[in-house]
């Protein structure tokens, strides 16, 4: 693609993107937001979540020893 092409479509888009009305625009970015992943999940991973029933289930170990 040459870069006039790659700019003429950047300049496209931004167009569109700014013709449409401002609750619409609001609208979009609402959505993509309740479609994302957690922050700690896009950084890390899984571990965070591993880790974390790893922890809960060592400790409902630990607790059920306790109460026989």
């Amino acid at each position: 693609m040459k870069s006039n092409d790659y700019v003429k479509f950047l300049t496209e888009q931004f167009v569109q993107y700014m013709e449409q009305p401002r609750t619409v625009r609001k609208n979009i970015r609402q959505e993509k937001r309740q479609y994302r992943k957690p922050l700690k999940n896009e950084l890390f991973g899984l571990i965070p979540n591993a880790c974390s029933h790893y922890y809960h289930s060592a400790k409902n170990k630990i607790l059920k020893k306790r109460n026989k």
